[in-house]
């Protein structure tokens, strides 16, 4: 039996803004296995220039990039949605082993599977480096030790 995760296609706008709230939780929650678990097992990603097939791909994707980006936080906006494909807007600030806070700004298109997982992402983000004064994202507090 095929893995469903609603809400599933075809989306209206109240079932778009869930998808993409459960999008950010479990990004900001930067636990690679979880994450991974909304999308198909052949899921196509496109981020930056990284390019990947996969479930463990994505996996082993997201591992490494949370070990550069430290204290990640994250906010996505609903953009625009179809009957089985949603845009979204994002933002999210992190910084580097060095202590230089970045925010990476970006678009992603998503396109679902009649079983509600994720079968396509691909993002587009570009990195500005800010200073700590400057962040809007923060974690809470409970969550910030544990980030570092």
């Amino acid at each position: 039996m095929p893995e469903i995760t609603p809400p599933v296609p075809p989306f209206t706008t109240e079932t778009a803004l869930a998808k993409v709230r459960a999008a950010e939780d479990a990004w900001n929650t930067r636990d690679p296995e979880r994450v991974a678990l909304a999308y198909t097992e052949d899921s196509e990603w496109r981020n930056r220039d990284v390019f990947l097939t996969g479930r463990r791909r994505i996996v082993a994707f997201l591992r490494e990039k949370w070990e550069r980006e430290l204290c990640y936080r994250l906010r996505k906006e609903l953009w625009a949605h179809t009957d089985d494909r949603i845009a979204v807007r994002f933002e999210y600030e992190w910084h580097d082993a060095d202590g230089q806070w970045w925010r990476s700004h970006g678009n992603e298109n998503w396109e679902f599977a009649p079983n509600g997982l994720m079968r396509r992402r691909y993002a587009s983000i570009n990195d500005v480096a800010i200073t700590e004064r400057q962040r809007r994202l923060h974690l809470p507090p409970e969550a910030s030790s544990a980030a570092a």
